[in-house]
């Protein structure tokens, strides 16, 4: 028995060539919060470590990486993300190239403070 095309992604293809990441339409649509503790939707972090002291740099950043992986619409960016904290944060996140691409197609501005920061 041969396979069929079923109309699904090209064989061989990973997930992450073929998942919608959500951008941004603009930075200063971005007013999430910038301290404090919160705790992320189970969607966007289903793990045992959803809660994200914002005021520790290190899970600040965890929680902007998250966010841009896992927001599944606009509304997710602009309850949990800050536009000048994005800006600040973006060299240093580790987030899939495809959405390093997408946000930096969208806004120049984050590949601008990736060649100052290297």
């Amino acid at each position: 028995m041969g396979g069929a095309d079923t109309g699904g992604a090209p064989a061989g293809s990973r997930y992450a060539d073929q998942r919608p990441y959500v951008v941004a339409d603009r930075l200063d649509a971005l007013r999430g919060p910038t301290n404090g503790v919160v705790s992320l939707d189970r969607r966007l972090d289903w793990s045992a470590r959803a809660r994200y002291d914002l005021d520790n740099p290190r899970r600040l950043a965890s929680m902007y990486e998250t966010v841009l992986r896992e927001a599944t619409a606009p509304d997710d960016l602009t309850r949990w993300l800050d536009g000048p904290t994005l800006q600040r944060l973006w060299p240093a996140l580790v987030v899939p190239p495809q959405v390093r691409r997408l946000w930096e197609a969208q806004f120049p501005e984050l590949a601008n403070t990736r060649r100052h920061a290297a």
